[in-house]
C-alpha cells in the first residue's frame, strides 16, 4: 500500500510484512499521472517478491553487532537487561524519517528512565558514517546510531523503510512492529503506535498492536550477488 502525504506530493513506502518494495527502487521521487504510477507499482510488485521477509512478532531478533559514529561497538545483547530494546532504521537523507527526528529525541527522553533503550540503525549505502555523526548531533539524537554495512542487519530483520521499529523484549523476541504513529505531520496523528505498545508491555500487557504498517523512504540497499 502507499501513504497519502500531503506535504510534497511524493509517493513512499507502506510496508507491512511482506511488503512489495527492495532496495533503492520502489520511492517515486517527484508525482506521477495515475497511468505511470499504475505501472510503477506493477514493476515495484514484482521486484519486490525478492525481498526478505520482515520479522514479526513473537519471532526472536536477530543478533547484532555494529559501531556507531563515533566506532565504538553495540550489540543487540548487552541491551537485552534493559526492560525494552527499541531499534528504530532510520536515515539522514528521507524526508519522513527527518519529520520524526524530533518525535524520537521525545520517545526516547520520554523512555529512557523506565529502563527502555533506543538504539538508530543506518542501513542506506549512500549514508557515510561521517554524515550519519554529523546528522545526529544536529538533531540532538541522544540515542547511538549505527552504521549496517552493507544492509546486513536490515536484511536480517526484513526492514524496508525509514522510519521502521522493533521492540524486543529481554528474551530477544520482537514485541512490537511497525511506524512510530500514523502520520508524518504532527498535527494529524490519530494513533501513537510505538507510545501505545510500550505503555502496554511497561504495564505488563501485550502491544494493543503488535504489528502496524511502517511507511517512508526505502532503504538504499547493495546489490548483493544471489
Amino acid at each position: 500500500m502507499l501513504s497519502k502525504l500531503p506535504k510534497n506530493g511524493s509517493v513512499y513506502i507502506h510496508h507491512h510484512n511482506h511488503t512489495h518494495t527492495h532496495g533503492g527502487d520502489c520511492v517515486m521521487k517527484k508525482p506521477m499521472p495515475i497511468v505511470l504510477a499504475a505501472a510503477f507499482l506493477i514493476v515495484c510488485t514484482i521486484v519486490g517478491r525478492s525481498a526478505p521477509p520482515a520479522v514479526s512478532p513473537g519471532m526472536k531478533a536477530p543478533s547484532f553487532s555494529l559501531k556507531d559514529a563515533y566506532g565504538k561497538e553495540h550489540s543487540l545483547e548487552q541491551y537485552l537487561a534493559s526492560k525494552y530494546v527499541v531499534v528504530m532504521f532510520i536515515a539522514t537523507q528521507c524526508p519522513v524519517s527527518n519529520d520524526y527526528n524530533e518525535r524520537m529525541v521525545k520517545l526516547h527522553d520520554q523512555y529512557a528512565s523506565k529502563d527502555i533503550t533506543f538504539l538508530g540503525i543506518n542501513s542506506n549505502k549512500q549514508e557515510s558514517v561521517s554524515e550519519i555523526k554529523e546528522h545526529a548531533g544536529k538533531y540532538g539524537f541522544k540515542f547511538a546510531v549505527l552504521k549496517d554495512v552493507d544492509n546486513v542487519v536490515a536484511d536480517g530483520y526484513g526492514a524496508q523503510v525509514t522510519p521502521e521499529i522493533y521492540v524486543i523484549d529481554p528474551t530477544g523476541t520482537v514485541r512490537y512492529h511497525g511506524r512510530i504513529d500514523d502520520s508524518r505531520d504532527e498535527d494529524e496523528i490519530s494513533s501513537r503506535d510505538l507510545s501505545a505498545a510500550l505503555d502496554a508491555l511497561l504495564a505488563g500487557k501485550d502491544a494493543p498492536r503488535a504489528e502496524t504498517k511502517a511507511f517512508g523512504c526505502s532503504i538504499k540497499r547493495i546489490r548483493k550477488q544471489s
